[in-house]
């Protein structure tokens, strides 16, 4: 089985990774209060979700 003849440089290392890195996740606003939220999932500072109340809010 083959295996590497040198060992491969942080550099070449880290030259592949570069694309390997975590984005912000996407955020949208709640309609009913304006906050910021994760698309699809209810709003934690007021519970609602596509216009109903779905989860008690957090304090």
């Amino acid at each position: 089985m083959p295996v590497p003849k040198r060992k491969t440089s942080k550099s070449k290392r880290d030259k592949r990774r570069t694309h390997q890195k975590t984005e912000a996740p996407n955020l949208s606003e709640c309609p009913q209060c304006g906050e910021a939220k994760l698309p699809h999932r209810a709003c934690p500072s007021c519970g609602s979700y596509k216009g109903r109340d779905i989860v008690e809010p957090e304090e």
